[in-house]
C-alpha cells in the first residue's frame, strides 16, 4: 500500500493508544473486572413487559382501576382442580375458601376473588370440575415477581382435596422472563466455541482468533453494568440481553476482523509494528468508527418510541456498539503493539499447507503459491458489471418476491402462545381459555368517572351489550362517582373481533367519561403510537445516514444508494417473518405455535438492528471502493478492487454474526427465535446478495457519475470529511499501478481472509 512508507509519523490518538500498551490492556482488566460486578444481578431487575404506551387511555384506565376497584384487574390467576369431584362439594368449598383467605392475608396481595365467594360463573369450569381464585399483586413488575416467588411455592401443588396450579399475566410474565435467561446462556454456550472455531478457520492464526473474541465479551460484560445503571433509572426489558449478546459478538467480530486484516496487510508490505498500526488506525479504524455511528442511529431511532420494550433496545443497542468500537479502537491497537508479527502465530493452515503437494493447484486451477486473495470476489464483480443490467434487474425483484408476504402481515401482542407449550403458566391459561366461559381475567374492562343515574349506567351497558363481538356485560360496579363495566368479547383476548370491539366501545357516547383498557385496548394503542412515531424513527436513521455516507464518500448519489439498498436487504427477512411465524410454516420443525400475527414491536426492532448490520457491512465496502478510486480514479477498479479485499471479510463477519443470532434463534420463546433466525437471514442476504451482486451491478450503471456531488458539498466534503486511506487522487499523480495490487508472498499467508 503506498502510504506504508510514508514514514514514522504518527497522530495524537496513535500515539495515545499505543504509548502504554501494557498499562493500556491492565486498565481495561480492572474496568471489565469492575464490570462484572457491577453488572451481575442485572436480569433480575428488568421486566418482561413494556409493550403498552405509558401515556394511552388503556395506561391511564389500567392505573385508575388498580387505585379504585383493585380487584377488577386481577394479575394472579390459581387455577383449583377439585379431583374428580364437583367445585361445589363441600370440602373442596372449605379448603378454596381456606386457601383464598390466607392469599388474601399475604402482603402485596390485594383484590382476592374466587368463585366460592362471588359465585360468578366466569369463575368456574363449563364441567364444574375447576374454578378460579383471582388476585391482584401490587407494584411494579420486578415487585410482582418477586412477590410471585415468595408465594408460588406456598400456594401450587395439593391442598387436601385440591390440586392448584398458577397462571395469570404476572406467572406468564415471570416464566417468560426464566426462559429468555436460561436460554440466553445456552446461546451463549452455543455461539462462543462456534464462533471461536470459525475465527480461527477465517484467520489461520489462533493467537488473531481469540482477538475479536476477547472485545466481543469486553462490550457484554460492559454493557451489563451499564443497564443495571440505567434499571436504577426506568424499565428495562429482559429481551434487551439477548441483543446485547448478539451485537456484542457481532460487532466486535466485525471491527477485529477489518482492524486486524488492515494490521496484516501493512505488516505483510514491510511496515514496522508502530507505523503499521498508526496506518490501521488512520485508515481502518475510520471505517469503524463511522460504521459504529450508522449502528449506533439506527439503534437510537428507538427512543423515539414510547414503549420501555423498544427503548430498553436502544439502551442495550447504544452502549453495545460504542463499547464495542471503544475495544476496537483502544484494546485491539495496544493487543497488537504487543503482538508484533506474532499476530500470525500458531498458523493452523501450516498443517494443511504441508498435506498439499509443493505445485498443486487448488479447486481454481491456481497453483497456492500464485493465487491472489479475494481473487474469486474480484472475478465476481468483473462478472457482475459485465452483465450489470440482469444482476441488478433480477436480484433486485428476487428480493420484492421474497419480501411480498409481508404485505399480508397482521399485528398483535406477545401472550402465552410465546412460551412452549409445557410451561406451567402456558398450560393454566389454555385450560382457563378452553374450559371456562368468557375470557376471565381477560376481558376489557370500561372505567367510569362522574356522576351518572342507574338509568344512565343501565343504557350505556345495554348499547354496549349490543355491540358486534360482545359477548356480554357485567357491571356497573360503583364507588361514589366511579365506576367500571366487564367487558366479555369474541375470540381471544388480542383476536381482532376484541379489538374491533375497543374501538367501537370507544366510539361509544356516555353521559359520563370512560376509558377503556384490557388486553386488546393495551394492543390497539401501543399500534397507533408504533404508526404515531415510526415516521419520525425512519426520519432520523435516513437523514443521519445519509450524512454519515456522505461524510465518508463525498458522494452524493452513493448514500441514496445505500439506503435503497439496506431497505432492499431486509425484504427477504420481513416476507420470512410473516410466512414462519405468522402464518406458521416449518413451526413444527422450529417447535413454536403461530399465533396468525406477529407481535407490533418486533418488526420495528428487526428494521433498526438489520438496517443498522447493513450498513455496517456497506461502510466497510463503501470505505475500500472509495480509497481505491481516490488513487487510481478508476471507478470499475475501485470497485473491483473494494469487493476483491472486502468480499471474503464481510461474509465471514456475516457468517460468525449469523451464528451468533441463531444461537439467540434456539430460544424456547417465539419472539426470541424470530428476532434471532430474522437477524440471521437479513444479514445473510445482506453480505452474501447486496454486497455481492446488487451494489456492484448498480454502481456499474451509475458509472462515475456515482462519485459526483455540487460544488459547495465537495468543499464541505474537503473540509470535514473522513475516508478509508490518505493517497492523493489520481489527479495529483499518484495514480495507482493495477500490478501494484498483486500481493507480496507474505500477504497471501497473512491476509487470507
Amino acid at each position: 500500500m503506498s502510504e506504508v512508507n510514508t514514514g514514522p509519523s504518527l497522530g495524537g490518538w496513535t500515539r495515545f493508544v499505543t504509548a502504554r500498551p501494557r498499562f493500556s490492556l491492565l486498565v481495561a482488566l480492572v474496568i471489565t473486572a469492575l464490570a462484572v460486578f457491577a453488572g451481575s444481578g442485572v436480569a433480575d431487575r428488568m421486566g418482561s413487559g413494556g409493550w403498552a404506551d405509558p401515556d394511552a387511555e388503556s395506561t391511564y384506565a389500567t392505573q385508575a382501576l388498580e387505585r379504585e376497584f383493585p380487584a377488577s384487574q386481577p394479575n394472579l390467576l390459581l387455577l383449583v382442580d377439585s379431583g374428580g369431584r364437583s367445585v361445589d362439594d363441600p370440602a373442596v368449598a372449605a379448603e378454596a375458601k381456606r386457601l383464598t383467605d390466607r392469599l388474601a392475608a399475604e402482603p402485596g396481595i390485594t383484590g382476592v376473588g374466587s368463585y366460592w365467594g362471588t359465585g360468578a360463573a366466569a369463575l368456574r369450569a363449563e364441567d364444574g370440575g375447576e374454578a378460579l381464585i383471582a388476585a391482584r399483586i401490587e407494584g411494579d413488575e420486578t415487585t410482582a415477581a418477586k412477590a410471585l416467588d415468595r408465594i408460588a411455592p406456598e400456594f401450587r401443588g395439593t391442598h387436601g382435596p385440591l390440586e392448584v396450579s398458577l397462571g395469570g399475566p404476572v406467572a406468564v410474565q415471570h416464566e417468560m422472563q426464566d426462559i429468555i435467561q436460561e436460554d440466553l446462556l445456552r446461546a451463549e454456550l452455543i455461539a462462543l466455541p462456534v464462533t471461536l472455531v470459525l475465527l480461527v478457520m477465517v484467520f489461520g492464526s489462533a493467537i488473531a482468533a481469540l482477538l475479536p473474541l476477547g472485545l466481543g465479551i469486553v462490550a457484554i460484560l460492559g454493557t451489563n453494568a451499564v443497564l443495571r445503571g440505567i434499571t436504577e433509572l426506568t424499565d428495562v426489558s429482559v429481551f434487551a440481553q439477548n441483543l446485547t449478546t448478539a451485537l456484542g459478538l457481532g460487532l466486535a467480530v466485525d471491527y477485529a476482523l477489518f482492524i486486524v486484516r488492515r494490521f496484516r496487510e501493512e505488516l505483510a508490505e514491510g511496515a514496522e509494528v508502530r507505523d503499521a498500526v498508526g496506518i490501521t488506525l488512520r485508515t481502518a479504524g475510520r471505517t469503524v468508527l463511522f460504521s459504529a455511528l450508522t449502528v449506533a442511529v439506527s439503534l437510537a431511532a428507538m427512543m423515539v418510541f414510547p414503549q420501555y420494550f423498544l427503548r430498553s433496545f436502544a439502551y442495550a443497542g447504544i452502549a453495545v456498539v460504542l463499547l464495542a468500537a471503544a475495544a476496537a479502537l483502544i484494546l485491539l491497537p495496544a493487543a497488537l503493539m504487543l503482538l508484533g508479527h506474532r499476530v500470525n502465530a500458531l498458523d493452523l493452515r501450516v498443517l494443511l499447507r504441508r498435506r498439499r503437494k509443493p505445485g498443486a493447484r487448488d479447486g481454481s486451477g491456481t497453483s497456492g503459491a500464485s493465487a491472489e486473495p479475494g481473487a474469486g470476489w474480484g472475478r465476481m464483480a468483473a462478472l457482475v458489471m459485465r452483465r450489470a443490467p440482469v444482476f441488478a434487474l433480477a436480484t433486485a425483484a428476487g428480493l420484492v418476491v421474497l419480501g411480498l408476504p409481508f404485505l399480508g402481515a397482521t399485528f398483535g401482542t406477545a401472550d402465552y402462545r410465546q412460551l412452549p407449550s409445557s410451561a406451567d403458566s402456558r398450560v393454566v391459561q389454555e385450560e382457563i381459555r378452553d374450559g371456562f366461559p368468557g375470557s376471565p381475567g381477560g376481558g376489557l374492562e370500561v372505567f367510569v368517572e362522574g356522576a351518572a343515574t342507574p338509568a344512565e349506567y343501565a343504557d350505556y351497558r345495554g348499547r354496549i351489550a349490543a355491540l358486534p363481538g360482545a359477548l356480554g356485560v357485567d357491571g356497573p360496579v360503583v364507588s361514589g362517582e366511579h365506576g367500571y363495566f366487564t367487558v366479555r368479547a369474541e375470540g381471544e383476548a388480542v383476536g381482532q373481533e376484541a379489538q374491533r370491539l375497543v374501538r367501537d366501545i370507544r366510539a361509544e357516547p356516555a353521559a359520563f367519561d370512560t376509558s377503556v383498557t384490557g388486553t386488546a385496548a393495551v394492543l390497539v394503542d401501543s399500534k397507533d403510537a408504533i404508526a404515531d412515531r415510526l415516521p419520525w424513527a425512519v426520519a432520523i436513521i435516513v437523514v443521519v445516514t445519509l450524512l454519515l455516507v456522505f461524510l465518508l464518500t463525498g458522494s452524493v448519489l452513493i448514500p441514496v444508494q445505500a439506503v435503497v439498498l439496506n431497505a432492499l436487504s431486509l425484504t427477504a427477512m420481513f416476507g420470512a417473518v410473516v410466512w414462519v411465524f405468522q402464518d406458521g410454516n416449518l413451526s413444527g420443525l422450529l417447535g413454536f405455535t403461530a399465533t396468525g400475527d406477529i407481535e407490533t414491536s418486533l418488526p420495528v426492532l428487526m428494521f433498526c438492528v438489520a438496517f443498522g448490520l447493513s450498513m455496517d457491512y456497506g461502510v466497510f465496502l463503501l470505505s475500500r471502493i472509495k480509497e481505491e478510486y481516490d488513487r487510481g480514479g478508476d471507478h470499475e477498479q475501485a470497485v473491483t478492487f473494494g469487493l476483491r479485499r472486502t468480499g471474503g471479510l464481510i461474509t465471514a463477519a456475516a457468517v460468525i454474526l449469523a451464528v451468533v443470532m441463531v444461537g439467540i434463534g434456539t430460544s424456547r420463546v417465539t419472539n426470541t427465535k424470530m428476532l434471532g433466525l430474522g437477524i440471521a437471514l437479513a444479514v445473510l442476504m445482506d453480505a452474501m446478495v447486496v454486497r455481492s451482486l446488487l451494489v456492484p451491478a448498480v454502481m456499474k450503471l451509475t458509472g462515475r457519475a456515482t462519485w459526483w456531488a455540487p460544488g459547495p458539498l465537495r468543499r464541505f466534503h474537503d473540509r470535514f470529511g473522513l475516508s478509508e486511506g490518505e493517497s492523493k487522487p489520481a489527479a495529483e499523480g499518484d495514480a495507482r499501478d493495477p500490478a501494484r495490487t498483486e500481493p507480496s508472498d507474505r500477504d497471501r499467508d497473512t491476509a487470507s481472509v
